[in-house]
């Protein structure tokens, strides 16, 4: 009899839970997250014997030790995700919601779903969606913190605007800080919150620059030419796409890949009536990539907007247009990865 296990993983537990292959459940362990615990898990696991596959929600998440532990010691992984889990925990005859039954659930779904995406080592190798999001993070930081350095000059020099400009260069930030201190006098209190701000804001944009520079490097040394080749494609929204996907050979097709990123229609029909509907689901990350390369092929590119025309011709709207224009990007997208990832794969081959 062979047996599958569903991890629900936590920052500071993991639940595990064995089934056979009727769905029953066999037994369950409950572990911290520390290293020894997982460690401990790993081997309960190893000692139930005939284990066909181990099922872990957010793998790339919580779940990433216990994963990586798991590949380590030989065992099959699947990568379920959490709306995937409630789904099942709704599906389930016992009522409510805990780590246990959150384990059954996810060990049921890897069983219901043969076609879940595998989880290698290439997976979890994170380095350039952890410098993407990062960045991220950083650019979102020097927006709110250049609204409050506004704000803060609106009191201490009205009209700022006519002598600094935007706050978002080195020149124009050198500019406040004269402003400011100018009126440092008038309202010291403001001054000195301001006078903060701009060495904040100063720091982050240097750390953002100097990922920008990592990312730039990594993503022109990694092999995607294709991928650069599109036009919209910089080298940022590339490493976006190469950080979400990491591996695109783990989607069977160029459609699997348009439905993970959630820009493949969803069938809606009943009875006589055939429609589709709107996408809400998917890797909300590739979606916002390939919403930027659309929108810079809509302005950019004749093609693009050729096709638009023609959607728009056909009675769509604007927006339904584009969501066709990004849908037929998913495949650009997803061809050009599959040849940058086949040529790095020849160029390994050839070096080893």
């Amino acid at each position: 009899m062979e047996l599958l296990v569903g991890i629900d993983a936590h920052s500071r537990t993991h639940t595990a839970a064995a089934l056979d292959d009727q769905g029953r459940e066999i037994a369950t362990l409950r572990v911290g997250a520390d290293e020894a615990a997982i460690a401990r898990l790993v081997s309960w696991i190893d000692g139930l014997q005939n284990v066909r596959l181990v099922a872990v929600e957010g793998a790339n998440g919580f779940g990433i030790a216990v994963t990586r532990r798991l590949l380590a010691a030989g065992f099959s992984v699947v990568d379920v995700a959490s709306s995937l889990t409630g789904e099942g925990r709704r599906r389930g005859r016992r009522r409510g919601k805990d780590d246990e039954i959150d384990a059954v659930a996810v060990a049921r779904v890897a069983l219901r779903e043969p076609d879940l995406p595998s989880v290698t080592a290439a997976l979890l190798d994170a380095d350039l969606k952890l410098l993407v999001d990062a960045r991220e993070q950083l650019v979102k930081e020097a927006a709110r913190v250049r609204n409050r350095l506004h704000a803060l000059l609106l009191a201490l020099a009205p009209g700022h605007h006519a002598t600094t400009g935007a706050l978002i260069s080195g020149p124009a930030l050198a500019r406040a800080r004269r402003a400011v201190m100018r009126a440092r006098g008038s309202d010291p209190v403001r001054a000195r919150l301001a006078l903060r701000a701009i060495v904040r804001l100063t720091a982050i944009e240097r750390e953002a620059y100097e990922l920008e520079e990592e990312i730039v490097s990594l993503v022109t040394t990694t092999g995607c030419e294709h991928l650069l080749a599109i036009r919209g494609v910089g080298p940022l929204v590339a490493a976006k796409l190469m950080g979400e996907v990491r591996d695109v050979r783990r989607y069977a097709n160029a459609a699997a890949f348009a439905a993970h990123a959630g820009v493949a229609p969803v069938p809606a029909s009943s009875g006589n009536r055939y429609r589709h509907r709107l996408a809400l689901g998917g890797n909300r990350q590739l979606n916002r990539a390939l919403y930027t390369i659309a929108m810079v092929q809509a302005r950019w590119d004749p093609a693009a907007r050729a096709y638009l025309a023609r959607k728009r011709g056909e009675g769509k709207t604007g927006r339904e247009a584009l969501r066709c224009l990004k849908r037929h990007l998913a495949n650009v997208v997803y061809r050009a990865m599959v040849k940058d990832a086949a040529a790095r794969q020849a160029a390994f081959v050839q070096v080893a």
